[in-house]
């Protein structure tokens, strides 16, 4: 495979299982009282035709599926970025605090679909957020070394 290309897609592979475990941070934090509705929901009820605020059909599924796809775009990008240097743990979980930072500090309120962090009304969401976040970028991390380790172990044993 070209090395794009393999850095691209373990990236891809690491942010899809890392978006999983943070996703289970955010449902645990929703199912607690802490996060009114998923964030993600939210952005695609924004974008969808109709009132910005008012539920839509399928947004759940488009929210999930918008989620998975930006958090396998963001591992990708640091797949890219880290070639096939080892991500320690620190960077993985910057990475993704930035991530929250930036959106949750930046385009999502600028849109206005969510507040920014420093003036959210609820405040159990910015804590489960960077709760989710921190997994998010910890996960990755972790994932992309071990799928690095898999990679180089079988091109290893390849004539």
């Amino acid at each position: 495979m070209i090395p794009v290309i393999r850095h691209v897609a373990r990236g891809a592979a690491a942010g899809l299982l890392a978006t999983g475990a943070m996703s289970a941070v955010m449902l645990a934090g929703e199912r607690a009282g802490l996060l009114p509705g998923q964030p993600p929901r939210h952005i695609v009820r924004a974008a969808l035709p109709g009132h910005r605020r008012r539920p839509k059909r399928g947004e759940k599924a488009l929210g999930a599926g918008a989620h998975l796809a930006f958090g396998m775009g963001s591992g990708a990008l640091l797949g890219l970025l880290a070639r096939d240097g080892r991500v320690r743990l620190p960077l993985g979980v910057g990475y993704g605090l930035l991530i929250w930072v930036t959106s949750y500090e930046g385009w999502v309120p600028a849109m206005d679909i969510l507040p920014p962090i420093s003036r959210d009304p609820e405040p159990g969401r910015p804590a489960v957020m960077a709760a989710g976040h921190v997994v998010y970028g910890a996960t990755l991390a972790l994932a992309l070394n071990r799928l690095r380790r898999r990679g180089t172990a079988q091109a290893a044993t390849q004539p």
